[in-house]
Formats: C-alpha cells, sequence, structure tokens
C-alpha cells in the first residue's frame, strides 16, 4: 500500500504593498502634412471676410473707383458684400480641390470652419451694424421709427453666436469626406448671402433704378435699411434649427439631372448676366424661404396622414367587433 506524502512548501510572506506607477502623459498628436492648395483658397475666404470688415468701418460717405472700370465708383458697402460673396466662391472652391487632389482632412474642415466664422459670421453682422447706424441721422430726418441701436447690436451679437453653434454642431455631426448633399438649419454661406444681397440691393441697384425710371426711391431705401435687423435675426435664428435644407452645389453639379433643371439654370445665367445684384438677391431670399415653407409642407402633410391612418385603424377595428 503506497502513500503520497504531501510536502509543504515555504511559507510566503506577504511583502510592502506596490505603489502605482505614475501614468505617462500622452503625446501630443503633431500635424506634420497638410495640403497647400486647399488651406490657400480656405485662407482667401478669411482674408476676404477680413477685408469687408476693414471695409465697411470706412462709413457711408466714403466711395471706391476700380482701376478695372475706370469712372464707376461704388460705395464700400457694396464692395464689402462683394468681398464677401467672392469668400463664397472660395468657400466652393477649397472643398472641389481637396475631394480632387484626395486632399481631404481634419485640419481643412477646422480650417474652414474657422475662416467661415469670420467671412460668414462677423463680417455680414458688421456690415449690417455700420449700415444702420450710418442711416441713423437720415431716419429721424425723413421720420421713419429709429430702430434702437441697443437693438441692432443685439441682433448683431445673436447672429454671429448662431454662426459659430451651426458650425460647431456641423463639425461634430459630419465628417470631413461625406458627401453633404443636404443640410440640418440654413447654411452660413447663405444666410450671409440673404444680408449681403440686401445691403447690395439697397446700395448698388436701388440708385441705378432710380436714375433709370427718374424716381424717387429714397422711401424704399430707408425701409429696406429699416428691415435688415429682422432679417439678420430671422436667418440668424433658421441656422440653429433642424430645418432640412438642400446642398444646392453638389446637387446641381453630381451625376445626371433632369432636363427641367438644364432649363433652370439656363434661365437663371441671363438673369444674372443682366442684373446680378437683383439675381442674388432673389436667389438667396428665396434658398432661406424654401426650407421653412418645405419644411411646414412636410410637417403639415404628415400630420395629415397620421391622422388619416389613425381613422382608418378605428374604423378597421370597429368593423372587426374589437
Amino acid at each position: 500500500m503506497s502513500m503520497a506524502i504531501a510536502r509543504r512548501g515555504p511559507t510566503l510572506k506577504p511583502g510592502p504593498a506596490r505603489k502605482p506607477r505614475p501614468r505617462l502623459p500622452r503625446k501630443r498628436r503633431k500635424l506634420k502634412h497638410i495640403a497647400v492648395l486647399p488651406s490657400l483658397v480656405t485662407l482667401m475666404n478669411g482674408l476676404c471676410g477680413f477685408t469687408a470688415i476693414v471695409l465697411a468701418s470706412y462709413g457711408l460717405d466714403a466711395l471706391v473707383e476700380t482701376e478695372l472700370l475706370p469712372g464707376v465708383t461704388v460705395s464700400v458697402f457694396a464692395l464689402a458684400g462683394y468681398m464677401i460673396f467672392l469668400g463664397m466662391i472660395a468657400d466652393v472652391l477649397d472643398g472641389y480641390v481637396a475631394r480632387i487632389s484626395k486632399s481631404t482632412s481634419s485640419f481643412g474642415a477646422q480650417l474652414d470652419s474657422l475662416c467661415d466664422v469670420i467671412t460668414f459670421g462677423a463680417a455680414p453682422a458688421f456690415l449690417m451694424l455700420k449700415l444702420v447706424e450710418a442711416y441713423s441721422v437720415q431716419f429721424a430726418y425723413y421720420g421713419f421709427p429709429l430702430v434702437p441701436e441697443r437693438v441692432v447690436y443685439l441682433i448683431a451679437v445673436v447672429y454671429v453666436l448662431c454662426v459659430i453653434i451651426r458650425l460647431a454642431r456641423f463639425n461634430v455631426e459630419n465628417k470631413s469626406d461625406d458627401a453633404h448633399l443636404g443640410f440640418v438649419g440654413l447654411p452660413s454661406p447663405p444666410a450671409a448671402g440673404v444680408i449681403v444681397s440686401l445691403v447690395i440691393l439697397q446700395q448698388d441697384f436701388m440708385p441705378n433704378l432710380g436714375r433709370w425710371f427718374g424716381i424717387d426711391v429714397s422711401v424704399y431705401d430707408f425701409a429696406m435699411v429699416w428691415i435688415l435687423p429682422f432679417v439678420t435675426l430671422l436667418v440668424g435664428l433658421l441656422m440653429v434649427t433642424r430645418i432640412p435644407y438642400p446642398h444646392v452645389v453638389n446637387r446641381i453639379l453630381s451625376g445626371k439631372k433632369r432636363f427641367s433643371t438644364f432649363l433652370l439654370i439656363l434661365f437663371v445665367l441671363p438673369l444674372m448676366i443682366w442684373n446680378i445684384q437683383l439675381t442674388m438677391a432673389l436667389g438667396f431670399c428665396f434658398f432661406a424661404t424654401y426650407g421653412v415653407v418645405r419644411w411646414l409642407f412636410v410637417l403639415t402633410f404628415s400630420r395629415k396622414r397620421k391622422e388619416a391612418e389613425a381613422r382608418k385603424a378605428v374604423d378597421r377595428n370597429m368593423g372587426s367587433g374589437i
């Protein structure tokens, strides 16, 4: 009979408790490479916005004579608006350049948003503020009820804050390589386009209209300046809503389109050649209004459809004896 004898090993005494190792700080990510051409186009966008702010600071009485059109003078407010439109062109081009060169990156998206805050946020708000301030004395002379300066300043602040919130939300909810066929809320370039197109219409189109037809347009001139702060507030609030808006440029230029879309483009191009100021004002105002009207229509239609389905369900239950 064999017996297994278990041998006891030496008892281990518990040692001193080890101190936790200190965590090493994480290495910061370094930006090593950037896409040069898209970044330069994006910076041109921000430069146009800064130039618009500088031009708007000169005031109402300042006129600029361009070398390309000798003898033609343009107010600095209208020229500031044209600079913002030039920034819009740069904002459209930088995305296409980045996609064509396959160089989309997070750096480009952040740089684009920072430049958009200047060109489509601070510049239109400052332009509206200086225009209303310049016409405040003439408002009182012609007997128009004057919009208080504090109210105008508050509206400008609200607009800029809405642009910042809208761009921050866009960066969080979207990636740099998305197709971007639609937007949630009114995009900042069309919102700025509504403000700037009305300024250009008041500064550049209305005086020419008075000379062409020999009429006094001062009443309409002042009325447009008076409603400009409230339009600024409206488009600012539309940017932070959840109302869907289409990406017009991507939808038109990408893929095959219907023949009616081609005819619409053929109709708009001669209108732009005839008078670009009026075309821009109508286009941007129509786009901002289109999203609201379409959203209300879809909301009303979906509500009526749900009510009709609920009635059918009730009728079916009553018919089946439930």
